[in-house]
């Protein structure tokens, strides 16, 4: 991943943790054209976020130990 991508993972990450994020606004929100910005899909690759289902939830994305790890790294 770029570094210049760093930031944008960083803000998304930081917006999953506040709550868990139901995948389809996870798509509706982060998702882009671009090839070059894959965010959300760094953030998974990273293990900074996972998909979990939940009951009566359905599909989420939530943060992990590592998401939260890079967070507080970050000052976040």
């Amino acid at each position: 991943m770029s570094e210049t991508a760093d930031p944008l993972v960083l803000d998304f990450v930081e917006w999953v943790a506040r709550e868990p994020r139901a995948y389809a606004e996870v798509i509706a929100s982060w998702k882009t054209s671009c090839p070059r910005l894959t965010i959300w899909e760094d953030a998974a690759d990273r293990g900074y976020v996972a998909r979990e289902t939940r009951p009566g939830l359905g599909l989420i994305i939530t943060v992990t130990e590592d998401g939260e790890r890079f967070l507080r790294a970050h000052g976040r």
